[in-house]
């Protein structure tokens, strides 16, 4: 389509500069939105309200075809307070009849001026009963069939009756409606293969022979929790060939199969003005122009045909779509293009913002101009430096803060938990870069009014195998914030260099030795719980033990642990995989987090009936892991036999190796570290009978533990260099609260005993706070007692 030319002002109206785009945006966002959707019947109401106001019009309805082709049917009606099943013969005898049978958009300025009626066609009639029963009085009305392109099949109608102004349709309406009814007749015709064939492109593939249904559903079932390509586990796995998928794509699509030819001659022509970036991006590439008509390779032709990019790209060529398996696209544009175009490690990134000046410093506004620019080869090897440079430095998110107006767009890396600033990005760049990274991963790049998450997998856009997900976040000054977390990929930490101290790791490990009962990892979002629990797993993974583990994401995966994606849409719940796995024969059972007392429950019961289970808490303390799960209504006595202990953790800012500075401890110093570990120890019954004593013996331990010969402490402090990016320190380090399930401990329980009363018995028991710990590792040089303080917060 055109690009459409804006409404004259009517007189006494003021002018609307932003009108024409305003609409384009909406028209784009129906459009959009019939494109996502999974059942064109369930988002019928929410487009027909849509196109209503879109077009300004009073009332809509929406006509399909019978099965018997002899009527149309209304479907969807809005603007009525009732709704009465209507149903018209397709003939001329009425308009939206008239419509079907000749396969014409009709916009009437008045449906009661019989001599504009009688240029369609003589037989042609309003029907005017609804308007007598309802004292209505239609007036203006725009039909167009739901038709696409040149076929012959009609799936219905839609007719828009009234503009609110009372004044004509205008062409820019019309046109637009008629872009509507083609992606719904693209909808309607999606909807009807998968009646024939059933619901994927695959089918057909059954259909052959070729696999077997039960074979079809492991195969996707193997995708989804790998997180691999559907096509790439059928031919990997299964060892379906690439041609037999290519036919049952040929077959869904009504097109023809395109396998991949090594000897197929790049066409120079078709591609001096496409970019590898956009047709990866957009999934299609030109590969012939021949007499017939050019040949364009789509992994779904009938989205391509709709969007009608090639069309505008080529407007003067034929187009013959055909398709391929992803396999054989890829190594399409490979053939063409090369191997993929993403930075090479020699390009800094200072060398590529010197290429984006901003010399207008006027932001892109159109859409079409903010797809054009994301798929600019400067802007898309950018963004790729951006992601692999947060990679190389360590970082765990990338956090992309545009501003309104001409100022730059700040982009900011979190890492060992504090934001440092990166780059900025000229102003006339923020819309682009932020569409780049929808394309990327698969948003809607239309929609900016609504947050919108999705996932990067990097290896498709660069030469490094790493996961992100992806937060959109509309902010002040119609701008979106874009936030991108490095997803934990690889092995997990092997247990004995987390960090732990001898006497917590010794603890540890002799807690999971247990064959069943109930261990729980606690802390606030970010502290290490996942990270540590799967070291216990790894410590735990033999060949003779079943681990089943349900998380949400699946972030760090090992072998031998069969691992499940938490889908809440799906219906798969921590507490409904919980149920499944004690059907499924576990020895140990990992939950990602007990947050309800459903799941709590069937934690406990599995304890109790021979399995170890470890979960997640968000919890400050041990001991108040306890009573948060009280409260949730367990039952104590059962909840003291299950319990085996409960890991508080945190995690402090670890002293660059490189540059930290050593000094003697002075005597306050060492003062006000055995001040604040005493402070913990306050309320045990060992601390209250002699405080002084018991200060005495932990200072002559650590004198023991960490003085030289001439009885002096070593600590150190920040200093900041190169590796460290001047802030002094480098990576993290745990700080742990490790509670072990005592026969003390298991009575305070059973009695629903006070936080306070918890604590002290786990302190007498040999328990040390995550102050204690953190102080301990201070004296050991590997943090400072500051950022202790900063995470140890009561």
């Amino acid at each position: 389509m055109n690009t459409p030319l804006a409404l004259e002002p009517r007189e006494n109206e003021p002018v609307r500069d932003d009108s024409t785009l305003g609409f384009v945006g909406n028209l784009r966002a129906v459009i959009n939105k019939i494109y996502a959707a999974a059942n064109i019947d369930e988002i019928l109401p929410d487009i027909s309200r849509d196109i209503c106001t879109l077009f300004n019009a009073d009332r809509l309805t929406i006509y399909t075809v019978s099965e018997d082709k002899s009527s149309i049917a209304a479907r969807i009606k809005t603007g009525l307070d009732t709704f009465q099943d209507l149903r018209l013969p397709i003939n001329e005898h009425s308009v939206a009849g008239y419509v079907s049978l000749h396969k014409k958009t009709v916009n009437l300025r008045d449906v009661y001026d019989r001599s504009e009626l009688n240029v369609l066609g003589e037989h042609l009639r309003f029907l005017q009963e609804v308007d007598k029963r309802t004292g209505y009085r239609t007036k203006q009305m725009l039909v167009a069939p739901i038709l696409h392109g040149g076929e012959p099949e009609v799936f219905g109608v839609v007719q828009i009756i009234n503009s609110k102004d009372d004044q004509p349709f205008s062409p820019m309406i019309v046109e637009s409606l008629k872009e509507i009814c083609q992606t719904l007749a693209i909808a309607f015709k999606q909807r009807q293969k998968q009646q024939l064939l059933g619901k994927t492109r695959y089918d057909h593939l059954i259909i052959e022979d070729v696999i077997s249904a039960a074979e079809f559903a492991l195969a996707t079932r193997q995708a989804r929790e790998t997180g691999r390509n559907l096509e790439d586990v059928l031919i990997d796995q299964f060892d379906i060939k690439p041609a037999q998928i290519g036919n049952a794509l040929a077959s869904f699509f009504g097109v023809h199969y395109e396998p991949f030819r090594a000897d197929r001659i790049k066409p120079l022509d078709l591609l001096k003005n496409i970019k590898r970036e956009f047709a990866e991006s957009n999934n299609w590439l030109p590969i012939d122009d021949s007499t017939k008509g050019l040949t364009v390779l789509a992994l779904d032709p009938d989205r391509i045909k709709a969007l009608r990019i090639v069309n505008q790209i080529f407007p003067k060529h034929k187009i013959i779509y055909s398709v391929s398996t992803q396999r054989e696209f890829y190594a399409t544009l490979d053939l063409f293009y090369g191997t993929s175009d993403a930075p090479i490690e020699g390009d800094s990134i200072n060398v590529m913002l010197s290429g984006l000046t901003d010399e207008t410093g006027d932001t892109i506004e159109e859409e079409d101009d903010e797809v054009s620019a994301a798929a600019d080869n400067e802007l898309v090897k950018l963004v790729n430096r951006i992601i692999m440079d947060a990679h190389k430095l360590g970082v765990s998110d990338i956090h992309i803060e545009p501003l309104p107006g001409k100022e730059k767009t700040g982009i900011r890396f979190r890492k060992d938990g504090s934001l440092l600033p990166y780059i900025e990005i000229p102003a006339s760049y923020r819309n682009s870069l932020v569409t780049r990274i929808k394309i990327m991963c698969d948003l809607d790049i239309s929609e900016k009014r609504k947050p919108q998450d999705g996932k990067i997998k990097f290896r498709k856009f660069a030469p490094l195998d790493i996961e992100l997900r992806v937060a959109t976040i509309p902010s002040a000054g119609g701008v979106e914030d874009v936030v991108m977390r490095i997803l934990a990929a690889g092995e997990p930490i092997p247990l004995d260099k987390m960090g732990f101290t001898t006497h917590n790791l010794k603890t540890l490990k002799s807690i999971v030795a247990k064959p069943y009962g109930l261990f729980f990892v606690c802390g606030p979002t970010g502290s290490g719980k996942t990270t540590t629990l799967h070291s216990i797993l790894k410590h735990l993974n033999t060949p003779a033990t079943k681990i089943w583990t349900a998380e949400d994401p699946v972030e760090i995966t090992q072998k031998g642990l069969r691992q499940v994606q938490i889908n809440a849409k799906a219906g798969l719940t921590f507490a409904t995989i919980m149920k499944s796995f004690l059907r499924a024969d576990p020895d140990i059972i990992m939950v990602g987090e007990m947050r309800d007392k459903e799941t709590t429950s069937i934690g406990i019961e599995a304890s109790l009936t021979g399995h170890l289970v470890f979960a997640t808490l968000h919890t400050n303390s041990a001991p108040e892991s306890i009573i948060r799960l009280l409260d949730m209504g367990m039952d104590p006595f059962n909840f003291a036999d299950a319990l085996l202990g409960i890991l508080a953790q945190r995690l402090a800012k670890r002293l660059c190796s490189k540059c930290k500075r050593e000094h003697i401890a002075s005597d306050d110093e060492i003062h006000t570290l055995l001040a604040e570990y005493c402070e913990e120890l306050r309320n045990t019954a060992y601390f209250k009978v002699d405080p002084d004593a018991a200060s005495r013996e932990i200072a002559s331990r650590w004198m023991e533990q960490y003085g030289d010969e001439n009885g002096k402490i070593t600590l150190h402090e920040a200093v900041g260099c190169d590796h460290c990016t001047g802030t002094g320190y480098a990576g993290r380090v745990g700080l742990h609260e490790l509670l072990s399930a005592t026969d003390a401990l298991k009575k305070n329980i059973q009695e629903h005993a006070r936080v306070a009363e918890m604590l002290a018995t786990a302190l007498q028991e040999g328990m040390r706070t995550l102050k204690q710990d953190g102080i301990e590792k201070v004296l050991q040089g590997i943090t400072d007692i500051h950022q202790v303080r900063a995470v140890c917060v009561k």
